[in-house]
């Protein structure tokens, strides 16, 4: 990573990618914001220009393969580079136990959780593979190495991001490209609040008592900071991660320690 070096960043409108936004053009990085929220988006691009960057906000849907690739070529034609993919974008899927969940919702989950991450490496690996050189970051989760109860769509979704890019990062790595994954632990903000509330609801516990036994869970007895796996996403990006390569990074307060 280098300044005027050029990330697109999918799900780049709130929560995780809005700080990996951030913190990428806080090193310089002109960010290409992919995401199916445009209002989103709009506050995104605005916090990066006022960095200093540029900001592209693309509205993409991860599960149309038209989509992405009119995301990438107008990335492409636009910025004439695409050095950095930050594969974030997700969705949390149905909390239910696995008869109860239906074909569609499973179906969503994986696209946009997995598929909408081989879409966009799909896309991007030519222009790295022409420049020589790339960084992609696919942001799994802790789910992607345990289990979690009545979540079976994300847990197979993330686990299937961990597989793939291991497996990806030997396929490219002569070209010098690095693929890694960040696995993060429960984040804190609206998004693991409505996971919360979705288990309590299955599970008859409250809300409190939810987070608090998340919390236990961990070494240190609490949630992540998105802050924290944004800058995480940077140093992988960084010329002093040039060596790591294949990994799946925990950034989860010592829930998951393999």
């Amino acid at each position: 990573m280098s300044r005027n070096s050029t990330a697109l960043v999918t799900g780049g409108g709130r929560g995780i990618g809005r700080a990996i936004c951030q913190e990428l053009a806080a090193s310089g990085v002109d960010i290409v914001i992919a995401d199916i929220d445009a209002e989103s988006m709009a506050e995104t691009a605005d916090l990066v220009e006022s960095i200093g960057q540029e900001a592209h906000p693309i509205e993409t849907d991860l599960a149309d393969f038209d989509s992405v690739r009119d995301c990438v070529d107008q990335a492409y034609a636009t910025c004439g580079e695409i050095d950095i993919l930050v594969n974030n974008a997700g969705i949390a899927g149905p909390t239910a136990p696995c008869e109860e969940v239906t074909p569609e919702e499973w179906d969503t989950t994986l696209d946009v959780n997995l598929r909408g991450v081989f879409y966009m490496c799909r896309e991007v690996l030519p222009i790295m593979k022409e420049a020589g050189y790339g960084r992609i970051v696919n942001i799994a989760s802790v789910t992607g190495k345990r289990p979690l109860v009545n979540r079976t769509p994300y847990a197979t979704a993330k686990m299937g991001v961990i597989g793939f890019t291991r497996t990806l990062a030997a396929e490219v790595g002569r070209h010098d490209i690095n693929v890694n994954a960040v696995c993060p632990g429960s984040v804190d903000g609206p998004r693991i609040q409505r996971v919360f509330e979705r288990q309590a609801e299955t599970s008859g516990e409250s809300v409190e008592e939810i987070e608090n036994a998340v919390k236990d869970e961990s070494a240190r007895g609490e949630l992540v900071d998105g802050a924290e796996v944004a800058n995480t996403v940077r140093y992988l990006c960084s010329p002093d991660s040039r060596q790591i390569t294949g990994q799946d990074i925990n950034v989860s307060a010592g829930k998951v320690m393999y």
